[in-house]
This record gives C-alpha cells, structure tokens and sequence, in this order.
C-alpha cells in the first residue's frame, strides 16, 4: 500500500517541516494555540483524506505535482525566514 505514495515522500517530509514552521509563525504572532491548534489538525485531516484518494487518480503527474508543492513549501519558507530576520 505505502508504495503508491513513495514518489511523494519528499513533498510529505517537507510539507510537515513548512506546517511546523507555519504553526510557530502563528503562535509567535500571538495567535490563540488552542484555536491555532484545533484548525491544523483539520487542515491535515482534509489533506490527509484529498491525498489518500487524489493520489490513486493524480499519480501520472506526480512530477508536476512535487515540483508545485515543493516550490510553495520553498516560497512559505522564504516568507517566514524574511518575517523571522525583520522581527514580525
């Protein structure tokens, strides 16, 4: 079963980096941990159930989709390393 997701190992390895970066982003802004909290667990949840199905139907473009997910992760990074250097 596992082996239909191995092409994208690396975008799930570095998604959950970026949500971890992204969810210390919010609480160093001041945002509510419990409600910060609350809506990550959905937020997975839904990208955990849309990845389970759209990867049986989406799997011939997983190049194309591994270079857009990386490019966002990469692009979030970038923003919170900015915001992290100005001190916002």
């Amino acid at each position: 079963m596992l082996e239909q997701y191995l092409p994208f190992v690396g975008l799930i390895i570095f998604g959950n980096i970026e949500n971890l970066v992204l969810s210390s982003q919010g609480v160093v802004a001041g945002v509510n941990p419990v409600k910060l909290g609350i809506v990550s667990i959905l937020c997975v949840s839904m990208w955990l159930i849309v990845g389970t199905f759209a990867t049986q139907m989406l799997i011939e473009y997983v190049d194309f989709i591994d270079f857009i997910g990386g490019l966002a992760i990469f692009i979030l990074g970038l923003q919170a390393m900015f915001k992290s250097i100005r001190g916002e």
